[in-house]
């Protein structure tokens, strides 16, 4: 898929934390999942360990592969002790 810097050409794929960079401060930060709520934490705690992770959504100005820079929604899993995980690019809002 090609990617382009045009607002709303990402909406039909998630890109992960290896594809993308956050380049600001997350605001409206919400908890979307806690623990067995999850569907990925097997897979979380397989990868990452033990914890008490959480699946949180928040808005941010991210760089894209192209570098792109827009603003856009992110979702990512968080634990204590282990910190952010697997952020992905769901939603471009903006430039």
């Amino acid at each position: 898929m090609k990617l382009s810097s045009h607002e709303g050409e990402y909406n039909s794929f998630t890109m992960r934390t290896e594809e993308i960079e956050v380049i600001s401060e997350i605001t409206d930060i919400e908890i979307i999942a806690i623990g067995n709520s999850i569907r990925d934490l097997d897979r979380l705690q397989k990868k990452h360990g033990r914890g008490r992770w959480r699946k949180l959504k928040g808005l941010a100005n991210v760089r894209l592969p192209d570098d792109t820079t827009c603003f856009a929604e992110i979702h990512w899993y968080e634990a204590q002790g282990i910190g952010k995980r697997d952020i992905k690019v769901k939603r471009i809002l903006g430039k």
